[in-house]
């Protein structure tokens, strides 16, 4: 694992988020997937994601433009099985990344909040990053399958991603109608909440956000 909270610049991909403060880097290998993956997170929202799965590329990429996240994420899965492992583990490598480039956490907003609509639908997401990890999840999918892909495993995303960044989540499809555009508006919804959560509060830059003195 490689973290940066220096002034110096990333070498993952020249030119991307240049003076970046929060990074890391890191790799997970398994005999199911093999992982790498580095954030930034005062990035511009770029992103070179690869995950062998379109669908799940697409909602991470939506993930970083909207978060202002950079990401660079690499996996080999075992998708002769099926996207599961891939998915999970995506959200694993990529809720430790956040987490570690977070270090204490130290001047965070620490809270955020988004409701985004897209077309017919309205999703809502609220996140408290208080290293207490939870997901509370209200979404009902009427299709079993976008594509190829399994609606039931954006919740093992979501978890995933929740646990191993050390936040309480809160996610939640207000009304709609149109699989795609529920998932979709929940990831955005997801970028934007955690966009306000991770910013540095300029009247609280040197502090802890918690009464108690860490997180």
């Amino acid at each position: 694992v490689v973290i940066n909270r220096g002034h110096s610049k990333r070498s993952w991909v020249p030119g991307w988020g240049k003076g970046a403060m929060r990074t890391a880097s890191l790799e997970r290998n398994t005999n199911e997937t093999r992982i790498s993956a580095t954030v930034a997170l005062d990035g511009a929202g770029s992103y070179d994601i690869k995950t062998g799965v379109g669908f799940l590329d697409h909602m991470l990429e939506q993930l970083s433009r909207h978060s202002l996240i950079d990401i660079h994420l690499r996996v080999e899965g075992d998708l002769h099985i099926d996207a599961h492992h891939t998915t999970e583990d995506s959200g694993i490598v990529l809720g430790k990344a956040v987490a570690q480039a977070l270090g204490d956490r130290r001047g965070i907003r620490r809270y955020g909040a988004a409701l985004v609509p897209m077309d017919e639908t309205l999703s809502r997401v609220a996140l408290d990053l208080s290293n207490r990890p939870y997901l509370v999840w209200k979404l009902d999918f009427t299709r079993d399958k976008l594509g190829d892909f399994d609606t039931e495993l954006f919740k093992e995303w979501f978890q995933a991603f929740a646990f191993n960044a050390g936040m309480t989540l809160h996610v939640e499809n207000l009304y709609g109608t149109n699989n795609h555009h529920m998932i979709e508006a929940t990831f955005k919804a997801l970028a934007r909440a955690l966009r306000e959560a991770i910013e540095i509060d300029p009247r609280k830059a040197d502090a802890i956000p918690s009464t108690k003195g860490a997180l």
